[in-house]
């Protein structure tokens, strides 16, 4: 008895209940045209501040997934240089970033190109740059060997490990790829949302590298629901969604390697998930807008440099209550100075006061009216 889909005699030959994936799947299309008519609207310099945005929220958070945390302003000033924006950021970054950017602006910006094993290839030598997972040393830029053992998903503590799931054998991968990548670069009659879902449901069943299979899984979702829109930019973010889901998302796909080829389920969720990701991206939007506004109602209103820099703080990273204490620490300046600051800024209209007693006294930006969704 087979324990692992990949082991069954008709494996890759997935099959689903189009009639109970045909509701969520026409609410996905309607939300995803919704997104992009209202991005086509809006200029160009709107809909590159999202993107970067949405961009920058994948990154971080496809990364978290996998139990890596990286700095917004770090991958937002990497975004930025390899995109051309024009950023007053320029906090250095560093080559597990900057390859992660490079591996998803090709992800998705290429698009139409075919997703070859050389492509596959290049992303995992940019995620992994030098040659090592943490501090281990891991085959890069080709397909696992194997040479430590069987690829398996585990959890627990050391004796008391629990296998999730096994991979195929590290000779089985080159034949598997082929397949996969041939059906993934072929038109077919499958609506491209749903050849995504099954794509990173197949890819992560081969688990064809030694490390980063669920963040290449994910870069290439990102990029075909970019060929699903025949866009290059992105306006929502699949991997926030996933992380806030996360405990279901390895279940799901735990529950999908056993049993049969039905991905009915699998398919369910991941429309669900794509689904909140596309409704929580209006959100994002709306920022942007606002923050646009924002400048654009203040773009002759005079500001120090101190001022100009803690407004862009206020709307890139800031976390928690402005108080005149973190203004002045942010800004290196005395206390007098950043009350004086915040002052003036309450004069113009660009700040007010939120007065919870003499020593909680917090500021906020004051907002214009909000993007309509």
């Amino acid at each position: 008895m087979s324990k692992y889909i990949y082991e069954l005699p008709d494996f890759p030959n997935f099959y689903w209940d189009s009639a109970k994936i045909l509701t969520p799947l026409s609410e996905v299309r309607f939300l995803q045209g919704r997104v992009l008519g209202k991005m086509q609207s809006l200029g160009f310099d709107i809909q590159q501040e999202s993107n970067l945005l949405l961009l920058e929220k994948e990154i971080i958070t496809s990364s978290e997934i996998e139990g890596e945390i990286y700095k917004p302003e770090e991958v937002r000033s990497s975004i930025a240089k390899k995109i051309g924006a024009n950023r007053d950021n320029n906090q250095p970054t560093n080559r597990n970033i900057d390859g992660f950017v490079d591996l998803l602006l090709d992800a998705t910006q290429n698009y139409t190109t075919a997703i070859s094993e050389e492509r596959l290839f290049n992303w995992h030598g940019a995620l992994f740059p030098t040659g090592r997972s943490g501090l281990h040393s891991i085959t890069t830029a080709h397909w696992r060997k194997d040479e430590k053992g069987p690829m398996q998903v585990v959890s627990g503590g050391f004796g008391k490990e629990k296998v999730h799931f096994e991979a195929p054998n590290a000779i089985l991968v080159t034949d598997l790829m082929n397949i996969f990548l041939d059906w993934l670069n072929t038109a077919s009659q499958e609506d491209l949302i749903i050849k995504t879902a099954i794509g990173h449901l197949w890819f992560l069943t081969i688990h064809p590298f030694e490390d980063g299979n669920g963040r290449i899984a994910r870069a290439i979702s990102e990029s075909m629901l970019a060929k699903s829109e025949d866009a290059a930019m992105r306006f929502y973010s699949l991997s926030s969604q996933i992380l806030k889901n996360k405990k279901d998302y390895y279940l799901l796909l735990e529950q999908s390697q056993k049993g049969n080829l039905d991905c009915t389920n699998w398919l369910l969720w991941f429309l669900e998930i794509l689904k909140k990701a596309i409704i929580q991206s209006e959100v994002i939007i709306s920022a942007v807008l606002q923050k646009s506004a924002f400048w654009k109602s203040h773009e002759k209103t005079i500001l120090n440099q101190r001022q100009q820099k803690m407004l862009g703080v206020l709307w890139d990273d800031f976390e928690g209550n402005l108080t005149t204490k973190k203004w002045a620490l942010l800004s290196k300046c005395s206390d007098d100075t950043a009350l004086r600051d915040i002052n003036e800024l309450i004069l113009k209209k660009i700040l007010y006061k939120e007065d919870k007693g003499s020593r909680s006294t917090s500021y906020k930006i004051m907002l214009t009216q909000p993007f309509q969704t």
